[in-house]
């Protein structure tokens, strides 16, 4: 029943504490500042009442120390102290899959899927060679149909995550279509 984090990701976690104030004996304070780096302390006032509080904006891959303060008019309390680490960041696309190849299309797919990417960019053209198509795909979709493609030819495709932040991640993979029906 002491101070701790739950739902961590690499840029939130949620903090948890036992009931000690209410709204009418007093507030916390919460201090948060990256290990080794106090100098970067963000604090916080949070109403007695509550019991948890979720800090979002976070670095990832970093330890956080935590300090709760409870500031009651009828009890002293210590604070309560914790120390959380935020989650690598994951990066999307991390594979991508060629698969069902005809010889005019094929599909596409990649993992994982992230809710911190707004769409994919699918970049692809016949190796060797520069032209280049591209098909957006919204961010809540992990694969798509890539069509109208010569038979017979190996294509090079590049899967690009756009990042709400602005950031771009691009992973590429070669693929190659089925030779045609022959005519007879």
């Amino acid at each position: 029943n002491r101070l701790h984090a739950v739902d961590v990701t690499s840029s939130s976690f949620r903090l948890m504490w036992p009931k000690l104030l209410s709204q009418e004996t007093g507030y916390y304070i919460l201090e948060y500042a990256p290990r080794g780096d106090l100098a970067r302390k963000r604090t916080k006032q949070v109403p007695g009442a509550l019991t948890s509080l979720v800090l979002s904006d976070l670095a990832p891959e970093t330890t956080y120390e935590v300090a709760l303060i409870p500031e009651s008019n009828v009890h002293y309390f210590p604070p309560q102290t914790t120390r959380v680490t935020t989650l690598a960041e994951e990066i999307s696309p991390a594979q991508v899959l060629i698969s069902e190849s005809g010889s005019h299309s094929f599909h596409v797919g990649w993992a994982p899927l992230l809710d911190s990417v707004v769409s994919y960019q699918i970049l692809y053209g016949p190796l060797p060679g520069n032209s280049v198509k591209v098909l957006e795909v919204d961010g809540r979709h992990n694969s798509t149909v890539v069509e109208h493609l010569a038979p017979n030819t190996t294509y090079l495709v590049t899967v690009t995550a756009i990042y709400r932040s602005g950031k771009e991640k691009s992973l590429s993979a070669k693929a190659c279509t089925q030779e045609g029906e022959q005519a007879a």
